[in-house]
Parts: structure tokens; sequence; C-alpha cells
């Protein structure tokens, strides 16, 4: 056992990232039945849809499994009180302020992990007394730090300014990404993109099928003045880069941009309108597999890559 798997109670220190469109009861309580922490996307359900997703998850699973929550979200009170209702132990927190609702949720007996993408946050987020950090580097899809980090630096610059436990991610899909972050000091990894295309993800077949097909360079970090997202480059991104030739302003952005273009590419599948957000680490990923099979590869992997180090001869 390390720090994380001790703390939450499971076998292996893997956290399926809680994407929003992608992560709904099916694919949580399946990497949490296969020895992982899942975790459900309350950031694309509206309140009594995430009501109805925590009450299938345990039925799924007797094992652990968790909420995240980006707190920037409309109806954060009504799904902090759901959270609690329905006795869920573990909240993952992001785009917010670790302050506002960290006390609330530890008074109520639920361990509390906030999402950072820099030391200085994260030393914030302990402050505010939360359980562990995830520390995300710009190489992760969806919405990212403005500071632009990559993993392989920040992950060190994190461990060296906070005492509680550490989870990594952005670009890791692999047994030895997994290794590879534990060595320079996080405590387990979190994992997105790699169970965005799994059999029990909740996307769309064509986005799945997309994700399996993206190569090197095929994502951008975009939309900095909204909120930093990275996205598989389709039209909808490249009439973003067509507005931006023209200086637009944050209205101009915001107007485009329109509503509900993740659930349109992720969710309904809509590859040319609809915003499809994957990190870098895509461009490793060849195939759809049940979560239970990528999590067993990946200790594979893992154990593999930590038998070589050994042998290995400066």
């Amino acid at each position: 056992m390390n720090r994380i798997t001790e703390l939450f109670k499971i076998k292996y220190p893997i956290i399926q990232g809680g994407m929003i469109w992608n992560s709904g009861y099916k694919l949580a309580s399946a990497v949490s039945n296969a020895g992982g922490l899942g975790l459900i996307g309350a950031g694309s359900m509206y309140p009594e849809v995430l009501r109805e997703h925590i009450q299938k998850c345990k039925k799924a699973t007797s094992k652990p499994f968790g909420v995240n929550v980006p707190m920037l979200y409309p109806n954060i009170e009504e799904i902090m009180k759901i959270i609690v209702d329905e006795g869920v132990k573990i909240v993952f927190t992001s785009a917010g302020n670790p302050k506002t609702w960290t006390a609330y949720l530890k008074e109520n007996g639920i361990t509390v992990v906030h999402v950072v993408s820099s030391s200085v946050f994260a030393l914030k987020a302990q402050d505010a007394g939360v359980d562990a950090i995830v520390a995300e580097g710009f190489e992760a899809g969806g919405h990212n730090g403005r500071e632009e980090t990559t993993t392989l630096t920040l992950i060190p610059m994190v461990k060296q300014a906070i005492t509680i436990p550490l989870i990594a991610a952005g670009g890791i899909a692999t047994g030895r990404s997994m290794l590879a972050t534990m060595i320079l000091g996080a405590d387990g990894v979190q994992v997105g993109s790699r169970f965005a295309a799994s059999v029990e993800s909740s996307a769309h077949e064509n986005f799945k099928e997309t994700i399996v097909n993206v190569k090197e360079g095929d994502t951008q970090l975009t939309l900095k003045e909204l909120a930093p997202v990275r996205l598989i480059k389709n039209k909808f991104y490249q009439d973003v880069q067509r507005l931006y030739e023209k200086c637009p302003t944050k209205e101009e952005l915001i107007d485009l941009l329109g509503r509900a273009r993740a659930k349109r590419g992720m969710f309904e599948g809509d590859l040319i309108e609809g915003e499809l957000e994957i990190g870098q680490i895509a461009g490793l990923i060849h195939d759809i597999k049940p979560a239970a099979t990528i999590i067993d590869e990946m200790i594979i992997d893992f154990e593999t890559a930590r038998k070589e180090m050994i042998h290995f001869d400066f």
C-alpha cells in the first residue's frame, strides 16, 4: 500500500478522471471494480441526473468511488447536498476555490481532493484542508491551467511544496508513464484520455473512434481568454483559429463557442461542429478496451518497466 491506496482504500493508485460527457456510473463502477478509483463526472450532469448516477454506481460496485465537481458550474449548492445525502465518501473538486466547500465536505465525513495546475494553487488547497492534490500538466485534455506547465516539471515542483499525498495527471495512459510520475514524486495517477476510449465510457462511439485515430500534434490548447481547453483539430477548432486572425473580443469568442458545444461533440458524436476534448497522450491510444483491461495492462506495464529499471546499467 502507498498513501493513495491507503487514503481511498483501493488496490491500485489509479484514479479515473471525472471527465464531462465521458464519466457516468458505468465507467466509474468498472474502474472501481477493477481496483482503481472511479469518479462520476458531475460537470455534465443536472443535479437529479447526478443523483441517479450515484445511486446506480452504488448498486454496480461495493468498492469506493467518488464524484468530480467543477465548482464554477451552476447548481453547485444542490450538487453538494446530493453528494452528502447520497453518502458519497470521496469528492474531487476543480475549477474554483477549495476553501469554499472543503470544510463542509469534511464535516460530513468526505475525503476531499482538489485539482491544481501549479505549486502555488497546490499550497492554497493544502492550506484549505484537502486530503490530497491532483497536479495536472497542460498535456491533459479538456480545461487546463493557464500556466501551461508540463507534467514532467509540475510534479516535482508540487511535491517540493506540499506534504499531503500527490496524484499526477496529464499525459498518463501507460504503466511506464505512471512509473515515471511516481519516480518524480507522485503517490498515484489520474488517467483521463485512456478511459475516455473505454467500452464503459459514456462518450459517443464517433468520439471514441476519433480518439484512437489521433496522431501526434492533432490536439491544441486554445480559447485561453475564456478557459484554456485542449481540443482535437476539427472544423470547430479551425473556426476558432480563423476568428483569432481577426483579433476577436471575448464576447465574439463566447458567441462562436455557443452552448453545449462539448456535449454536441463528445456525447452526441458531432465530429465537425462539436468540441472534442482529449489529451496529447491520445496519440498513444490505439484501441477501445474495457476499463478493467486498461488497468490490468497498466499494472503489467508498470511492473515490467520497474524491473527493467532495476537492471539498468549506468
